[in-house]
């Protein structure tokens, strides 16, 4: 399911989503290495000022896992150091997304397992705080709660979310969307433009909405 494999990004599977009325659970986490992407089930942890929690979840993890880490999005400690990247990479985990900070960049750069989180800091946690029930349950990226049964993609873009029940329809809607661009992007190159290929002029005088008016020429995937 490695995004690379499929040849699909984060951008095909939120339009995706969008089309089959699937919330658009994504989050704004570039990666500590440009260009690495990831996809797995969701291995989520809520971080409380210690790595135990970490180490827990690894130890209760399957292959292909991603660590999906919830600081609170803080950004005035890193929670995620080369150390736990190094042992999520020796369990078979497939990437860690961070709503919070890491830090030791270089070292997890030279050990080259797909990190995403909201920045670097090289300060540590600054407090030891209750640790919450549902830890090794839940957690929150954003605005979003998320689990096990969730699958995470990320890439250059940041991450995204899509419940692992519509895993399979999400990807088969992603692809046909890529095709569709792809085949638009290549007659522009060959000298036919976008708005020529949409018959824009035609759109301008319709009176319809663009969606509309995409939905008459079939110019864009919609179904």
């Amino acid at each position: 399911m490695d995004l690379a494999d499929l040849d699909l990004t984060t951008a095909h599977l939120a339009d995706a989503c969008i089309r089959a009325n699937i919330p658009v659970r994504t989050a704004t986490l570039p990666p500590v290495i440009p260009g690495t992407r990831t996809s797995g089930r969701v291995l989520p942890a809520r971080h409380a000022g210690s790595v135990d929690v970490f180490l827990e979840a690894i130890d209760r993890a399957h292959p292909g896992d991603v660590l999906v880490v919830d600081n609170d999005g803080r950004t005035d400690e890193a929670c995620v150091g080369d150390l736990i990247v190094l042992e999520a990479q020796a369990a078979g985990l497939a990437g860690v997304v961070i709503w919070g900070l890491h830090r030791d960049t270089a070292d997890i750069r030279a050990i080259g397992l797909p990190v995403f989180s909201l920045g670097a800091n090289p300060t540590g946690p600054l407090s030891l705080r209750d640790r919450a029930p549902e830890a090794l349950s839940t957690a929150e990226v954003g605005p979003w709660t998320v689990t096990s049964d969730d699958v995470v993609f990320g890439d250059d873009d940041g991450v995204l979310f899509v419940p692992g029940s519509e895993v399979d329809a999400v990807l088969t809607k992603a692809a046909s969307i890529r095709d569709v661009e792809r085949a638009q992007a290549d007659r522009v190159r060959q000298g036919e433009s976008l708005r020529s290929q949409l018959q824009f002029a035609d759109y301008l005088a319709s009176g319809l909405t663009f969606r509309e008016h995409l939905r008459k020429i079939g110019g864009a995937v919609e179904e």
